[in-house]
């Protein structure tokens, strides 16, 4: 069987994330607490399925004090197990309950809603590094069915690299691992006909690389990024992400970003995103 666990925060996009997972063909489990998981695989395997996807529910104890166990005991059965974790920034996650005037699970006389927010972020903070993280702020949830679709096309044997584009001032990525800072490079936004380019687009890129920090700096994250690798296979992490950040997100940090995916997808799983694009 092909398990895929999803966990994280309240309001994050899990069910856009189950609705994502369904149309690829998984049979979904929404809201299952984490002691019921093992009888719940065994009871779907016995029915012939063998693609699944939980998302496990933390308000029921012991929530998910267990989970690296769980995972261990599923993977000695010769499952497939993954572990998606998504999460967003408070004051996202703020807006998203305010808007849709649904009440937080952990909100109530004792607690204010970015309160109950970051009681809940405390509960999980300790499974966050078992999986793939998934920060959803700001993102639309056409963006988040589509990163998932490509999160479960990957083989699960091997490290998956995501190279990850963002624009600082709309704040770094919660789920980056690395983080390189671009700015001090020239920005092509300043260049009236470049300016409603992208990164991805030849006349951006003939003017990034006619730069000769620009190359100095792209081999400096290649080097680095390359040689810390097998190290971090060595840890048994499967997955890693460097995030690449400019001022706005739309042209420095883009170019690096499909230039690094282009350079290490010959020997590594590599996917790529462009926040501030998507």
């Amino acid at each position: 069987m092909d398990l895929l666990l999803i966990g994280g925060l309240s309001g994050s996009g899990k069910n856009v994330a189950l609705g994502a997972l369904e149309d690829s063909g998984y049979y979904v489990v929404n809201n299952l607490p984490l002691p019921l998981l093992a009888e719940t695989v065994d009871y779907l395997m016995a029915a012939g399925r063998t693609r699944l996807a939980v998302a496990l529910d933390v308000k029921i104890a012991p929530g998910f004090r267990d989970l690296p166990q769980a995972i261990a005991t599923l993977q000695q059965r010769g499952l497939t197990v993954r572990f998606l974790f998504l999460e967003a920034q408070t004051e996202t996650l703020v807006k998203r309950f305010s808007e849709t005037r649904r009440r937080h699970p952990f909100a109530g006389e004792e607690r204010t809603l970015t309160e109950a927010i970051e009681f809940e972020r405390s509960l999980v903070a300790d499974v966050r590094t078992l999986g793939f993280v998934f920060d959803t702020s700001n993102l639309p949830a056409a963006s988040l069915r589509a990163w998932v679709k490509d999160f479960i096309s990957v083989d699960p044997s091997k490290l998956t690299l995501l190279f990850e584009s963002f624009g600082f001032k709309h704040g770094v990525p919660l789920d980056a691992d690395l983080v390189f800072d671009v700015r001090c490079l020239p920005n092509p936004h300043y260049e009236e006909k470049l300016r409603p380019l992208t990164g991805r687009d030849a006349p951006v890129v003939e003017f990034l690389e006619q730069v000769p920090e620009v190359e100095r700096m792209y081999g400096d994250i290649y080097h680095f990024v390359g040689s810390w690798l097998p190290d971090y296979a060595r840890d048994n992490r499967n997955n890693l992400t460097v995030a690449i950040g400019c001022t706005g997100g739309r042209h420095r940090s883009v170019y690096f970003v499909e230039r690094l995916a282009q350079a290490f997808s010959p020997r590594y799983t590599v996917l790529k995103r462009h926040r501030e694009l998507d």
